[in-house]
Order: C-alpha cells, then sequence, then structure tokens
C-alpha cells in the first residue's frame, strides 16, 4: 500500500496526505527559493524527519525502560549549502530531554546512541552533518517554568 499521496496545488504549494491516517501536510517552496514560506518546505520536512525520528527511537526505548520523557523538546535547524547543488547541508538537533527521576550516565548514553542510529539517521547522505546535543533535566519542562 502507498504511504502517501501528493497533490500540485500550484504555486510551488503541494498537499500530502498521509493515506493511513488521513492527516495532511502542506509544504511551500522556502522564501529563498521563489517560494511563499507559509508551511514547512520539503527540505524543513527532511530536517523534522530527523528529529521527530530521534525522540520517537528514545520514546520507544523508554517506553520498555519505564521513563516517562513527556515535555521533552526537540529543537531543528536546518542549513543550507551554499554552493550549488542547493541541498542540506547541515541540520542541528538541541535536545532538552526531560525525565521525572535522574538518569546515572550509561542510561543517558545509550538514549544518546540513538540520535546517530534511528531509522532517519543512517538514511540520510553521509554528506549531511547531523550535530546532536542533548541536554537532560530532572523535571518537566512545565515544571520549571
Amino acid at each position: 500500500m502507498a504511504t502517501a499521496q501528493i497533490t500540485y496545488l500550484g504555486d510551488l504549494r503541494t498537499e500530502s496526505v498521509h493515506l493511513q491516517s488521513g492527516t495532511a501536510i502542506l509544504t511551500d517552496a522556502p522564501t529563498d527559493n521563489q517560494g511563499r514560506g507559509e508551511a514547512f518546505s520539503p527540505t524543513d520536512l527532511l530536517a523534522t524527519a530527523l528529529g521527530t525520528c530521534i525522540v520517537t527511537t528514545m520514546g520507544i526505548l523508554a517506553r520498555r525502560d519505564g521513563i516517562d520523557l513527556r515535555g521533552s523538546v526537540v529543537e531543528i535547524t536546518k542549513v543550507m549549502s551554499s554552493e550549488p547543488p542547493r541541498k542540506v547541508a547541515r541540520v542541528v538537533v538541541k535536545m532538552v530531554m526531560c525525565t521525572a527521576a535522574a538518569l546515572d550516565d550509561d542510561t543517558k548514553a545509550k538514549y544518546v546512541r540513538i540520535a546517530h542510529t534511528c531509522p532517519v539517521a543512517i538514511s540520510l547522505h553521509p554528506d549531511v552533518v547531523q550535530e546532536v546535543t542533548v541536554e537532560w533535566r530532572n523535571s518537566k519542562i512545565a515544571d520549571s517554568e
């Protein structure tokens, strides 16, 4: 079965529908490439896929380990190459991982390894630099604000 159906809406905009759930995502070309920048660009989705894959894979492991990661936040910065051809050169992933209990260094290292071995991370071309930093907090972000 197909995963998604993409319709070109014109004016450099697409609508992608996830066929299993019916969820839709709009994309626009970015403003630096003739677009409106009113939605994710295709390369934004690529960078975002890395962050969501990392935290989802960590969540799978955390569920198995009985660790609650709710409230954790991942910030993605996509950096395009300055030289042709136009491509994603680097993705900066800044993670603030929140847990109710302190984790030992071995456990933290196990979770950080996921950042480099999740399916998206290992699917990206080796030329795409993946800079990942992880900060650990022993409480939910909402609790500390």
